[in-house]
This record gives structure tokens, sequence and C-alpha cells, in this order.
């Protein structure tokens, strides 16, 4: 008779063990350690929310409310729809104000960011000395509040007592002994603009020159031993690798100018007559002077529309170069 194959038998696989429960005592421990963290940023979450996103949407409210004095006090404001914004397209006033906002925007943002990059350049190629005397300057001038740094230049322009008629006179430009600065729209406007690019280049150089910093030094000897001279430079190596700062820094900077208020507010309250009234000055003169709450939040949201709208063309159009790019 044929033997029968013996049969292996099958390897034999390992219970798994249950994994030992949690006591009751160490289930809520550990779910409490988990909700830590929330807890921790719960503050600054509840005080974001209802210091920017409840006054955001509270003002989107009004602008469509007939909102005036007797609505802020009795608090019975009634819904009217479009009509607040359909007033404030329809007033010509508006629309210069509108035209000469961008005016003061590209004029802002231009001389920031051609001025900061040079500082940038520049601190970028001074020696350790002279490196830390311009940053701490730049440091100091960042730092000092708005409010002072207007009524400082207020003062410097002064038509009496301000140190710019008394330089110009003592060179011999008599037609500037107290000179009035402030009652000259375009000089009143050229001043905010000095004082808006003061402010502000120099934390845009300040953040361009760190940037400049994290740029390997193999790439410029690379262009200098193939012959690119600075400018060549400039375009080909040092503006690519810093175009995200260079994208960050414009659009901080377009949003600082776009809601240039209090400087205006303090120095000529958009004065004289219209020459420096932007849409946030433009705003405010709406909500007080005539007490019509309501166009006054229209005019914000539309200038924060505006603003977005800037900014969202940009970003297209610097993600659409660097698509071409690669």
């Amino acid at each position: 008779m044929p033997v029968a194959a013996e049969r292996t038998p099958a390897p034999r696989t390992p219970r798994r063990r249950p994994a030992p429960r949690l006591a009751a005592r160490e289930e809520p421990a550990i779910r409490a350690h988990s909700l830590w963290p929330y807890a921790l940023i719960a503050p600054a979450i509840g005080g974001m929310l209802y210091l920017l996103v409840y006054p955001l949407v509270r003002a989107v409210l009004i602008s469509f409310q007939d909102f005036r004095l007797r609505q802020l006090i009795s608090g019975d404001a009634k819904f009217v729809g479009l009509r607040n914004y359909r007033t404030l397209l329809a007033d010509p006033r508006f629309w210069e104000v509108v035209h000469r906002t961008f005016l003061f925007m590209a004029i802002n943002v231009v001389l920031i960011m051609v001025i900061a990059t040079l500082v940038a350049l520049m601190v970028e190629r001074l020696r350790r000395v002279g490196r830390t005397v311009v940053l701490c300057s730049l440091v100091l001038a960042w730092a000092m509040p708005v409010v002072a740094a207007t009524t400082v230049f207020q003062w410097l322009f002064h038509s009496e007592f301000g140190i710019v008629n008394w330089a110009l006179t003592s060179l011999g430009f008599d037609s500037f002994d107290r000179y009035p600065w402030f009652a000259n729209g375009t000089a009143a406007f050229a001043i905010l603009v000095t004082l808006i690019v003061w402010q502000s280049v120099p934390f845009a150089a300040i953040t361009l020159y760190s940037a400049l910093t994290t740029v390997p030094p193999e790439l410029y000897e690379s262009a200098r031993l193939d012959g690119a001279g600075a400018g060549r430079i400039f375009r080909s190596v040092t503006f690519p690798m810093l175009r995200p700062i260079f994208l960050l820094v414009f659009s901080l900077e377009v949003i600082w100018t776009f809601k240039a208020f209090v400087q205006i507010w303090v120095m000529t309250r958009g004065g004289p007559g219209d020459a420096t009234t932007i849409l946030p000055v433009y705003a405010v003169q709406t909500a007080l002077s005539s007490q019509r709450y309501d166009l006054g939040s229209a005019a914000s949201m539309i200038t924060v529309v505006l603003m977005s709208g800037v900014l969202v063309l940009y970003f297209r159009q610097m993600f659409r170069q660097e698509d071409e790019i690669r």
C-alpha cells in the first residue's frame, strides 16, 4: 500500500494580544491633554474675532442700512439694499477721491520699493560698523509713533517757525519766506507722500536686506565671471531669488498706503479742499460731517474691495510670470 505523504502542520500565527484598555481615570486625562493647546490659543482667536471680524461684519451690515445719528441712538435701522452704494457711485466727488487714492498709492509704493531696494543693496555692501549704524537708524525711524512723526513734519513745514522755510530763505529763495505749505494742495500732497515714504522705507529696507543675506555668494561670483554687471546681476540673480519677498513687501506697502488715514487726518484733514482726501479720509468725513454712517461704511467696503482687487491683479501677474519662466 502506498504510504501517505506526511503533512507538515501549518504554522500557527501568533494571536495578537488585545491592547490593554486604559484605565477609566486615564481617558479623561488624555482627552484634556489633547484639548489643552486649543484652550491656550482660544483667547487669541476670540480677541481676533472680536477686534477684526466683528467690526468688518458690522460695517457690512451698516452699509446696507439707513444708519444715521437717530438710528445710532435708537437702533432701529432699516435695510435699504444697495441704495448707499448707488448714492456713492453716482457722486462725482467720490470718483475724484478714487482717482486720487490710486495716484497716491502708486506714487508711494513705487518710491518705497525703489528706495528700500537701493538702501538694502547699500547696507549689504557696507562694513560691519556702517551696516550697524544704518540698521539702527532705520529701526529708530520705523519705531517712531505715527502721530509723533506727523507732528514733527508739521513743524518742519510750518509757515512761520518751520526749519524748511528758514533753510530755503537762508539759501536765497526769498519767495519761501513764511510760505504756507499746507495751503497749497500740490505742496501738501507732496509733503504727505514724503512722510509716508519716510515711515515705510525702514521696514521694507530691513526686510529686503534680510532676504539678501540668504542669497548664496556663489551665484554672484558666477555671474561676475560671466561678465554680468550690477544691473544684470540684480535682474538675473537677486530679483528672481527674492521674488516672494518682493511680492510680500509690495502687498504690505499697498495695504499701508491705501489705509494711510492717521497721517492725513492729523496733518491736513483732507485739505486744502480735497487735495489730500483719499478713500479712508473720505469715509470718515462722510460719516462724521454729515452723520451718514451708512455712506461712510459703504465707502469703507468699496475701499476694501478696491485694495483687494489691486492685490489680486498683482498676484495673478506675478504667478503668470513665474509659470512662463518655468
